[in-house]
């Protein structure tokens, strides 16, 4: 085991206990503790400790990604990782491209892939790893390719200790049996059955360009079956003005809304950023004191999204009182759930004296403490600190309306738009579900306007979400829908309501999964790369 940490000004790194801190390592069955006691003042910089373990081309590798919607999947160690540091510079700086992930802070390399806090191999060499230190540091589990080890890295980077001061550093599980440690993560982190929501949401239709008219009449259009209608991204001036409901657009504000989804029986919903602003609000405009700095003064950015967007610096007492008053003012009027995004962006930027996995937590703790027992749905969020924070995450990134992105950003983006991986990432995410929170795989399209998704990709989203999130939304205005829609969605109903799954098993371009409903055994195949399903009986 490896600590490097600053004294003063003078960057150390040691093995073991010595002169500036004690380690004591406890090994409990399957689980591994290791505690650091300062005996002078230090501020960690990593810890990292090497794992014999056998490493095979024909295996099978579960990268779990950095934050809600990073790829991820079981990957054979002949793929690399996409690196948005290899893309064209000009690209990358111009849409802030590298705040979205990890590499503002990790190192990619060809011959190392990575991923966080729950790991494992399948195929002759079987492991599980997860970790429990979900409040302090994350785990990055590494993968050498040409070494017979894993490198364990604990992000302990920031954390300050005064003398006498401790902290875990490490605090994992590892099984050499898959079975054996997916049924010891389902114990450790205990099943909680959340309520399932089916409902629709304004963004994967109108996006922005979104009304009191339209949302209107898409809510007359659902019938009882429905429990929950979200208000999504564009009924605020500008991001960051939550206060400020676009008069042009929504003329007699969002209360008369709320209280008419409340009539028809449902949840009223309603989405939120609450940790950044773009560059057009007036928070950002009239408060730059409110945002973290980047090292030479200016804003730091955590996006390109609308007109470039910046992280809020949630030490200013002032910024958290702003977003206890937006989150209460909306909770006052009556929502019932709220959807929160862009969540990285809390631990994007160091913190002095803490790790980024200390800030996010804290930053999710916040938000439940204001809600209270409203439903949270995190999104664009760190997997592990989202644990007892939130009702629901997506585990995935947006539905696109084409099967994939574009050529640059498929070649080096892992947090991009794209209907293929998030569907990717619904099936190798699901085991998280009931577990860490209600898995949310994002929304079904089965509509024929405004879309370029074939028909069959449709129904293959439709089906794989309703089989295996706890949310099911949709965008579409189902009063359009046909006989045959109708029936689709029908069906993916009672899959969403009734159905168990029984088995999913990746193979090289597809995952065959069976299922029951009822007492009937169902399966099929999907087809990764054409996004449909084969033999579905």
């Amino acid at each position: 085991m490896r600590v490097k940490y600053f004294k003063k000004d003078e960057k150390l790194s040691a093995t073991a206990t010595n002169k500036d801190f004690e380690l004591i390592k406890k090994v409990d069955g399957s689980r591994t503790t290791v505690t650091l006691i300062a005996k002078e003042d230090i501020v960690l910089e990593e810890a990292d400790e090497t794992i014999p373990f056998h490493v095979n081309f024909k295996d099978l590798y579960f990268l779990n990604g950095y934050q809600s919607w990073t790829d991820t999947k079981e990957f054979p160690l002949s793929k690399r990782l996409r690196n948005i540091n290899k893309s064209p510079h000009i690209i990358s700086h111009m849409f802030a491209l590298n705040r979205y992930g990890d590499s503002t802070f990790y190192k990619y390399a060809i011959k190392k892939m990575h991923g966080y806090d729950i790991f494992y191999s399948k195929g002759q060499y079987e492991s599980f790893i997860y970790s429990l230190n979900y409040k302090t540091a994350y785990l990055i589990v590494e993968l050498i390719k040409d070494k017979t080890s894993l490198h364990l890295i604990s992000t302990v980077k920031g954390i300050a200790l005064k003398k006498g001061e401790q902290v875990t550093i490490f605090d994992y599980h590892m099984f050499f049996n898959f079975k054996e440690g997916l049924e010891s993560f389902k114990t450790v982190y205990p099943e909680k059955i959340p309520e399932k929501l089916f409902g629709y949401t304004s963004w994967y239709n109108y996006y922005q360009n979104i009304n009191e008219e339209i949302i209107l009449r898409d809510l007359d259009a659902l019938d009882s079956r429905f429990n929950i209608f979200q208000i999504d991204d564009g009924y605020e001036t500008f991001v960051g003005d939550w206060l400020d409901v676009d008069p042009v657009k929504f003329p007699n504000g969002l209360k008369p809304i709320v209280e008419k989804i409340h009539q028809k029986g449902f949840k009223a919903g309603l989405w939120l950023a609450p940790f950044v602003a773009e560059t057009k609000s007036k928070v950002y405009q009239e408060h730059p004191d409110w945002f973290k700095k980047e090292k030479n003064g200016k804003p730091f950015k955590a996006g390109g999204n609308w007109s470039g967007f910046y992280a809020l610096d949630l030490d200013n007492k002032e910024v958290v009182d702003y977003i206890r008053k937006c989150l209460t003012y909306y909770m006052d009027m009556g929502f019932d759930f709220f959807k929160l995004d862009f969540l990285y962006a809390a631990g994007l930027p160091l913190y002095e004296g803490r790790s980024r996995c200390q800030v996010q937590y804290r930053a999710y703790a916040l938000l439940r403490e204001i809600l209270k027992d409203k439903l949270i749905l995190g999104c664009g969020a760190n997997i592990i600190n989202s644990f007892q924070n939130f009702d629901y995450l997506r585990v995935g990134p947006d539905v696109s309306l084409i099967f994939d992105d574009v050529s640059y950003m498929r070649l080096f983006h892992r947090e991009r738009i794209s209907t293929k991986v998030t569907l990717q990432n619904t099936v190798y995410r699901s085991f998280f579900n009931k577990h860490l929170f209600g898995n949310d795989p994002d929304v079904f399209l089965l509509r024929n306007e405004n879309i370029k998704l074939s028909f069959e990709q449709r129904k293959a989203l439709t089906k794989i979400n309703a089989l295996f999130g706890s949310v099911l939304m949709t965008s579409d205005d189902i009063a359009t829908y046909t006989d045959e829609q109708k029936k689709i969605l029908e069906d993916s109903l009672a899959i969403f309501r009734k159905a168990k799954v029984d088995s999913w098993l990746s193979r090289k371009g597809y995952i065959d999964v069976v299922y029951h409903v009822d007492d009937v055994e169902h399966s099929f195949t999907y087809s990764v790369e054409k996004g449909v399903l084969l033999n579905d009986r």
